[in-house]
């Protein structure tokens, strides 16, 4: 908990989520649908800033790094060892909104992990919901 790297780029959720209301959705496609919310690919961010604060040195160095076709290397916050078992689909289809485990993202000007996310938090979750617990739901 805690846990707020460094990014390569300063990106404030509080004002891409928060004061201009981006759904986490459009950034983080394929969340809804799969099991990983990705980050965005660079093409998303240009959707916007090709137009919309192009004087910013850190746009100009978003946009150098698009039109090179260098991606960005962005620093998970909410990372999972390799054995953990985790599917956002089943969590947003059931209406689990996003702040549940990822905290007020969207008034966080750097992102930082709010919860533990270890087996108890979930499970506590889980409880608390009438969720499944047995093993397999998440070991399978």
């Amino acid at each position: 908990m805690g846990y707020a790297p460094a990014q390569p780029l300063p990106f404030s959720h509080k004002i891409h989520a928060g004061d201009n209301k981006i759904p986490c959705l459009y950034c983080h496609t394929g969340a809804d649908k799969g099991r990983h919310a990705q980050v965005p690919p660079m093409n998303v961010c240009m959707n916007c800033h090709s137009v919309v604060k192009t004087d910013s040195p850190w746009i100009q160095k978003l946009k150098s790094q698009y039109e090179k076709g260098e991606p960005l290397e962005w620093i998970k916050v909410h990372d999972q060892p390799d054995f953990v078992f985790f599917n956002h689909r089943p969590h947003i289809a059931k209406g689990v909104a996003c702040e549940s485990c990822h905290g007020d993202v969207k008034n966080m000007d750097k992102v930082q992990q709010v919860e533990s996310l270890n087996m108890g938090y979930c499970l506590d979750c889980h409880r608390a919901k009438g969720a499944p617990t047995d093993c397999y739901t998440c070991h399978n």
